[in-house]
C-alpha cells in the first residue's frame, strides 16, 4: 500500500488573520480534491483567539488593552476555550481529508497530541495526558494545545507547542479555561532557549511518522 504524500509549508513568522484565510482556502481546496493532504509549520505574532466554547470571562484585560499592547483578539471556529499564541511557539495546522478510513475526531486529536509528546521526549521531557483534559501536560503544566475544526472529515486549526515561549503573555487570559493548572515550554523546562527551526524539524518528522506520510516531492519548478 502506498503511503500518503503530505505537503508541508513552513511559513515563518505570520500575522493570524492572514494566515486563518489562507487555512479556509486550503480547507475549500483540500474538500474539493485539488490539493493533496497540507501541513503548514509557523509562528504567530501575538494573538489571543477564542474557540467555539470559550466564555469570555477567560480574557482578562478588554480588547483596546490588549491592541495597546501588540496583541490581536479572534473569534474563531475551533473548539475548546481561550488560547494564546505568539513568537516561539510553533503552531501546526493540518489540512487533511481523513476520509476513507480515519474518521475519528478523538483518534485525530489523541495523535496531534502524540506528536507533541514525542517531540518533547526527544529533549528528554516526559509529558502526559490528563483525563478530561486536551493537550499535553509536564505534571500539571500544558506545554501543548490542540484545537480543531473539522468539517466534512477535512480538518483545519491543529497543535500549538510553546518552545520559547514568554510565558507571561499567558497572564492575561486563563488558558483554556483551566484555573488550577499552569503553562510551560520547552526553554522553561530544559532551562535553555531552543532553536525553534530544531523543534519545527523534529515535529514535521513526528507528524510523519504518527500519521503514516511521507514528504511530498515539490513541483520541478520550484526549489526543495
Amino acid at each position: 500500500m502506498a503511503q500518503r504524500e503530505l505537503a508541508v509549508e513552513r511559513l515563518g513568522l505570520r500575522d493570524y488573520a492572514s494566515v486563518l484565510a489562507l487555512q479556509e482556502q486550503l480547507h475549500e481546496a483540500r474538500r474539493e480534491g485539488a490539493i493533496p493532504d497540507t501541513l503548514l509549520l509557523l509562528e504567530h505574532t501575538p494573538v489571543i483567539t477564542l474557540g467555539r466554547g470559550a466564555k469570555q470571562e477567560n480574557v482578562l484585560l478588554p480588547a483596546a488593552e490588549l491592541r495597546a499592547r501588540g496583541v490581536e483578539l479572534h473569534e474563531i471556529t475551533r473548539g475548546g476555550d481561550v488560547t494564546y499564541h505568539g513568537p516561539g511557539q510553533l503552531v501546526g495546522y493540518p489540512i487533511l481529508d481523513l476520509r476513507p478510513d480515519r474518521c475519528d475526531v478523538r483518534r485525530y486529536v489523541t495523535n496531534l497530541e502524540e506528536v507533541m509528546m514525542r517531540v518533547a521526549a526527544s529533549y528528554g521531557i516526559a509529558t502526559q495526558r490528563i483525563e478530561g483534559l486536551h493537550g499535553v501536560w509536564v505534571e500539571n503544566r500544558k506545554i501543548g494545545a490542540v484545537g480543531v475544526r473539522i468539517s466534512q472529515w477535512v480538518t483545519m486549526h491543529g497543535f500549538a507547542l510553546n518552545v520559547n515561549t514568554a510565558l507571561d503573555a499567558f497572564d492575561v487570559i486563563v488558558p483554556c479555561g483551566i484555573r488550577d493548572k499552569q503553562v510551560t515550554s520547552l526553554q522553561r523546562e530544559l532551562t535553555r532557549e531552543v532553536a525553534l527551526a530544531e523543534v519545527t524539524e523534529r515535529a514535521l518528522a513526528s507528524f510523519l511518522e504518527v500519521f503514516g506520510y511521507v514528504v511530498q516531492d515539490p513541483p520541478a519548478d520550484q526549489p526543495a
